[in-house]
């Protein structure tokens, strides 16, 4: 299936639904004019009251404010200025709840259109923190690091990532095209490339393919897929499930270990990328709207995927405790892979595998 000409498509999403958001042609029927109370909300709710309803910490709050306020120009109206930490706080609530945008309006004390132009807005400006957020291991002192963080886990050695796919709910954007977001599972979906470190912070992710795309690929049309086969991470490699084809940087499974010192690679893979499982929880059970779905359009879904990533790798930073686990995730751990594409094969991915095997596991010690 030719994904190419979606991936970067202006799809409308719900063009007819009180929760999409508005372009520069809308036409507002205006009604009599309501002043709103704008609540100081990092002032009205106690710190563990804050932390439930937008899922940071006011000291994580005010240090993210002080890297985009710049950029969120204060919005005046009859009442009083939307200030930049209005406009913040506004777009974590409806990250933290998945609620309808007038919902998320009515929280904050302004208008429907006010909240969705306010969300797109500050999900765009926290995207744009990715590159200083959402990063690769770069140095040699950052690579050697990851790798030694890795293999004091659970003992796999040379290991740079994990990666793994997960799909984020959206309704049918509508259009011929709709289909094609449709998962194997049966909902429209965004399915997201996800790879992770050691320290279980988000260091790539793609967000840009519909829910029938296979994890498979995704990654062979990644710019990962071209750092590996470069060799940019000094001999590095990425773990992957059976639903990734076998590669000389990137080792999957066995489907049927025989010896000892396969189960044992079977063992100590599965038990090192339980940590992708990990990464994608906690960021979703932050962050409830990825769960329990989202009525926007396409592009501005994907910022806030993309935002979202960027808020959990500043929570992991400032050490932030998890999130309670307040919804049930949907599609989250223990998913079965799906059947690997028909991609080129080279046997000496497999050997790569082997002399690991061979190397190191037959002699692995469990502690």
């Amino acid at each position: 299936m030719d994904y190419n000409n979606l991936l970067f498509m202006d799809v409308e999403v719900f063009s007819d639904d009180d929760d999409d958001f508005y372009d520069g042609n809308y036409i507002e029927i205006r009604r009599p004019y309501t002043l709103r109370n704008k609540p100081n909300n990092l002032d009205v709710w106690d710190d563990d009251d804050f932390f439930r309803r937008f899922r940071l910490t006011k000291p994580t709050v005010n240090l993210l404010i002080i890297r985009v306020q710049n950029q969120l120009e204060v919005i005046w109206n009859r009442s009083r200025s939307l200030t930049p930490m209005n406009q913040l706080l506004l777009a974590l609530r409806f990250y933290a709840t998945g609620n309808f945008l007038r919902a998320v309006g009515d929280f904050s004390g302004v208008s429907i259109v006010t909240a969705s132009r306010i969300v797109r807005k500050v999900s765009i400006v926290i995207a744009s923190l990715r590159p200083d957020n959402i990063k690769m291991p770069r140095t040699q002192q950052e690579i050697e690091s990851t790798k030694r963080g890795f293999f004091a886990m659970h003992g796999f050695p040379r290991v740079v990532g994990i990666v793994d796919g997960t799909h984020i709910r959206i309704q049918s954007p509508g259009g011929d095209n709709a289909e094609l977001f449709r998962n194997r599972k049966g909902y429209f979906s965004i399915n997201t490339q996800v790879t992770c470190d050691f320290n279980l912070k988000i260091i790539d992710i793609v967000a840009r393919w519909p829910g029938s795309a296979h994890d498979a690929t995704i990654f062979q049309h990644s710019s990962l897929k071209i750092h590996m086969e470069q060799n940019r991470f000094n001999n590095g490699i990425l773990l992957g499930d059976s639903g990734y084809g076998l590669k000389n940087y990137l080792l999957t499974p066995l489907l049927h270990p025989n010896i000892p010192a396969e189960q044992c690679y079977n063992e100590v893979h599965i038990r090192t990328r339980n940590t992708i499982e990990r990464v994608i929880g906690i960021w979703k059970r932050r962050f409830p709207v990825l769960s329990i779905g989202l009525r926007l359009k396409i592009e501005t879904i994907q910022d806030i995927i993309v935002a979202t990533a960027v808020l959990h790798n500043i929570a992991r930073d400032e050490r932030e405790e998890d999130p309670p686990g307040e919804i049930e995730l949907d599609g989250v751990l223990g998913e079965v892979p799906q059947p690997i594409p028909n991609y080129n094969r080279n046997r000496m991915d497999n050997a790569v595998r082997q002399a690991l095997i061979a190397d190191y596991f037959s002699r692995y010690r469990r502690n």
